[in-house]
């Protein structure tokens, strides 16, 4: 039975699983009882002749080379019918080299100048333990330089010392990468749902020249998701196109497929999204919905044609990762506790603000969990509907059927609110309609694009709002951002000069210390990994709502919050760096004004 694999490696980005015989437990030191040499098993399990052992034997002695490898340059035997004899002999498992078998995004862990000086090649790795493919898998000292150089746990496969030199030319060029995931990857990995079953698969292969890109498209979808990306960028240039994954706000280049399949991989996801194939010229979008792993995932398509070809953006809307609880955002208990009393108004318009990818819808479906029941009848109205709630009848606005959200609105009006969601107030049609509803007796949740809480009053008045409705529909403004938080694994303290604390109006011990990431492998090298919300809540008082009905400006109105104990984006960020959370630098880059 050999147990040379001929699998796809188990690595945290590799779509199918290596089987590697024995299995780990079994790697351990080779037994103490005299084994009988190689070349003595393979006589006797009648692979190899007398005569082809001794003429091997001699050019072994001549060459100083072992003798596995002797034997595969003479041809008297394959790698397959000695590897599971190499096995037994070492006590260690085997693996025969191909592109399958390596993971593209682990392989440069390993450095060129070190794969090559100790003849070894990284394969791939499983929760922080790195295999290595090396021909002297016995050897101490090569695995401590291995780990030295890596900064991870080695474990050691054999492999043929002509075979690694062969995959080292190979596995550090740019399209390693593409050939190496679209050779083996399964096109089940990732499955399109039962609503895209007219689309005629079999066409599609052929329209892309076969399962290769399939496989790739696949490929990305489900690093996606491991990797905790919101989208995905594929991005056409003159040599190459680039796929980079939107990783907790930051862009990260993962890819580079070569430019001759880009229209290809293109065609394939425009089948998947239901969108026009031959239409180049104009942008489109579509959706769709995808199995990985078991589980459903939305994505949301949207194409753009740039001189140099069309570029394509996924959303991808991973129900798992986001949780719609407003306990657990981690809002302040006061800030917390003022959005729940503003929900429990029985009418008024409550406004989320902050830039695009702030998590304003996280935020408002959060709030509709809270708020939903079988005794109120609860719609939205929104431009894309990103995910489906029960008990909430969600509309898709659409301008290609004149659905704009301000005739959606009125048409909602209709159906005996009791509370309403518009995914965005974009134009002063939609503002009117949203106040005239609040005004009504409706509660109405919506969002608009401000820098901070205070903004949305003077934004609503710019819309040609009267500022005497917006101070009698206005309840509420939360303002909010994301801000990245630092990465567990390369964390480190620094103490930050007192001028730039004072640049940034810090109240506090400016003696203390805080931190910073300082970039590593699992962080991109950012320093900083994954995302918390930071919240500034605007609770209208009476006292406001004199001021705004008397056209208060944007600062008189935010010098009112701060007097009256307002807790900023400013304030809540430094909080976060105090605590260690986040560090200063992202403070400022999220939440710092003037």
């Amino acid at each position: 039975m050999s147990t040379a694999t001929d699998l796809p490696a188990p690595s945290e980005s590799s779509a199918t699983p290596v089987v590697l015989t024995p299995p780990a437990a079994a790697v351990a030191r080779p037994s103490r009882r005299r084994r009988t040499p190689l070349g003595e098993q393979l006589v006797e399990a009648e692979l190899l002749t007398r005569d082809e052992l001794e003429d091997a034997l001699k050019l072994q002695a001549s060459k100083g080379q072992k003798l596995g490898e002797i034997l595969l340059e003479l041809g008297v035997i394959t790698e397959d019918q000695m590897l599971p004899f190499i096995h037994r002999q070492l006590g260690i498992p085997s693996v025969k080299l191909r592109e399958g078998v390596i993971d593209p995004t682990v392989v440069r862990i390993l450095p060129r100048e070190a794969a090559e000086r100790l003849t070894a090649l990284a394969l791939f790795k499983v929760r922080g333990v790195l295999t290595v493919a090396t021909p002297e898998p016995m050897n101490l000292e090569q695995l401590d330089e291995l780990e030295r150089v890596t900064a991870l746990k080695v474990r050691p496969v054999f492999a043929f010392a002509s075979n690694i030199q062969r995959m080292i030319l190979r596995a550090y060029e740019d399209d390693f990468a593409v050939d190496s995931v679209t050779a083996d990857m399964d096109e089940s990995a990732v499955e399109l749902q039962n609503d895209a079953a007219e689309i005629d698969l079999s066409s599609v292969e052929s329209m892309v020249d076969g399962s290769p890109v399939i496989n790739l498209v696949n490929y990305l979808i489900l690093q996606s998701l491991r990797k905790g990306a919101s989208d995905i960028h594929i991005e056409p240039t003159r040599k190459h196109t680039i796929v980079r994954f939107r990783v907790d706000g930051q862009l990260v280049e993962v890819l580079r497929p070569r430019h001759d399949i880009h229209p290809a991989i293109v065609s394939r996801i425009k089948v998947m999204g239901k969108m026009d194939i031959a239409e180049h010229r104009v942008p489109q979008d579509g959706r769709c919905q995808v199995i990985v792993e078991g589980k459903e995932v939305d994505l949301r398509i949207s194409t753009l044609p740039t001189v140099l070809g069309e570029k394509v953006v996924l959303r991808v809307l991973d129900r798992r990762r986001v949780t719609f609880n407003l306990d657990k955002l981690g809002m302040p208990q006061e800030s917390l506790a003022n959005v729940k009393m503003l929900l429990a108004r029985p009418y008024g318009l409550l406004l989320v603000t902050g830039p695009t990818g702030s998590g304003k819808t996280t935020t408002l479906y959060s709030a509709l969990e809270l708020i939903k029941s079988v005794h109120r009848n609860i719609i939205t109205v929104e431009d894309p509907v990103e995910y489906q709630l029960e008990l909430i009848n969600q509309v898709q606005a659409e301008k290609s059927r004149q659905l704009t959200f301000a005739t959606a609105l009125r048409a909602i009006l209709r159906q005996d609110p009791d509370i309403i969601m518009v995914g965005e107030i974009r134009d002063g049609e939609t503002a009117q309609v949203a106040v005239q509803a609040a005004l009504t007796g409706h509660l109405v949740l919506s969002t608009l694009h401000t820098n901070d809480s205070s903004g949305a009053v003077t934004r609503l008045r710019d819309m040609d709002v009267e500022a005497f409705k917006i101070s009698a529909a206005v309840i509420g403004v939360i303002a909010q951002r994301l801000v990245r938080t630092i990465c567990p694994k390369c964390r480190a303290s620094y103490y930050p000069p007192a001028d730039f604390l004072d640049s940034i109006h810090y109240k506090g011990d400016k003696r203390r210390s805080f931190a910073r990431g300082e970039g590593c492998r699992d962080c991109y090298d950012t320093g900083f990994r994954g995302r918390l919300g930071i919240y500034e809540v605007l609770v209208i008082a009476p006292a406001l709502r004199e001021m705004i009905s008397a056209n208060a400006n944007v600062e008189d109105i935010r010098k009112w919050f701060r007097a009256n104990g307002g807790s900023t984006l400013l304030d809540e960020g430094l909080r976060m760096a105090e605590q260690e959370l986040t560090s200063l630098e992202e403070v400022m880059r999220i939440a710092f004004a003037e």
